[in-house]
């Protein structure tokens, strides 16, 4: 007597469609909508849609410094870095608007991690202090090296930028590149998170000791985190120059830094969906309150303090929550 074996009964393939369940198109739809919305919109929406994709890219660079247990409050550093470095070294330095930024970039991440392996063994309040200082260094030294930077007056008619001969010089074109930058920045993030380094950096987060005991080295991984992230707050800080035309000592002030801070707390620090929630809600502002500067500094605290007591998520936990109850149906 022959016995046949039984075959288990094999699953059919699933339909790439059946992922997408109709809560997510709603969620989906509306920032496809708003992604494309500034191309109709005129010269001032696409003005700010621009500047929400740069402060996207940024905010990013925050996010993963702080998705390691450190929050930096001197963000405008990297971002000054990036934007002068690269003017210079595509005008003075001779080596052209890409080599420029290219080697800028290079600049950025040399001296993050020179000063990370420094001030990363600091923790809590002094890391922030610290970097809130050399922030401040380096908006003096630019300040005070008035033959390289200009000083006060700063490097006006910075040229836009130009790849393969074809120039980003229309808001348009500009939001283009800008937007597709915010993307890769954001998917860079995904990415790296679904990575053993991503998961690493999560750890060392939630317990420095503990992280140190499996045998992870706590300070190469945040240096990794605060070179990572000081290279896109640089690229924030090309595109920038690029884009206004103009870069001063000011444009680089604490005042951006909270600003970056602001953005990151209120979209979700725990997300990495909070820089683009963050960006695109407070970016706005500064427009809204033009000529009340302490105005918008009451705003940022007042949304701050909302944001803190009573939704300490940020806008993502939102999004999260209404994403919960839209799988569960």
């Amino acid at each position: 007597m022959t016995t046949q074996l039984a075959h288990p009964p094999v699953a059919p393939a699933a339909n790439p469609m059946q992922r997408f369940k109709p809560w997510q198109l709603l969620l989906a739809l509306p920032l496809l909508a708003l992604a494309i919305w500034p191309w109709t919109a005129g010269q001032f929406v696409l003005h700010l849609a621009i500047l929400t994709c740069i402060n996207v890219v940024i905010v990013n660079g925050l996010s993963l410094i702080d998705r390691t247990g450190q929050l930096s409050f001197g963000h405008s550093a990297p971002v000054a870095l990036g934007a002068y470095a690269s003017v210079l070294l595509a005008t003075q330095g001779g080596l052209g608007i890409l080599g420029g930024a290219a080697l800028g970039l290079v600049f950025v991440a040399v001296v993050a991690a020179a000063l990370g392996w420094v001030i990363l063994r600091l923790r809590g309040v002094y890391f922030v202090l610290v970097t809130f200082a050399f922030a401040e260094l380096v908006r003096l030294i630019a300040l005070d090296a008035i033959s390289l930077t200009g000083g006060a007056n700063g490097i006006a008619a910075i040229a836009p930028l130009q790849i393969g001969g074809f120039a980003f010089d229309t808001r348009a074109r500009f939001y283009a590149l800008a937007l597709a930058l915010a993307l890769a920045s954001l998917g860079f993030m995904l990415w790296l998170f679904k990575r053993p380094m991503g998961q690493a950096m999560n750890a060392v987060a939630a317990n420095p000791a503990l992280a140190e005991s499996t045998g992870l080295s706590v300070l190469r991984i945040q240096i990794v985190a605060y070179v990572g992230g000081c290279v896109l707050a640089g690229l924030g800080g090309v595109l920038t120059a690029r884009y206004i035309g103009f870069i001063s000592p000011e444009s680089f002030n604490t005042s951006a830094s909270v600003a970056f801070i602001t953005m990151l707390v209120i979209g979700g620090r725990k997300s990495l969906y909070g820089p683009i929630l963050g960006a695109v809600v407070l970016t706005p502002l500064p427009e809204l309150f033009r000529g009340a500067v302490q105005t918008q500094h009451m705003f940022y605290g007042a949304a701050l303090i909302l944001i803190l007591r009573f939704l300490p998520g940020g806008i993502a936990s939102v999004v999260a929550r209404v994403s919960r109850k839209g799988g569960a149906q």
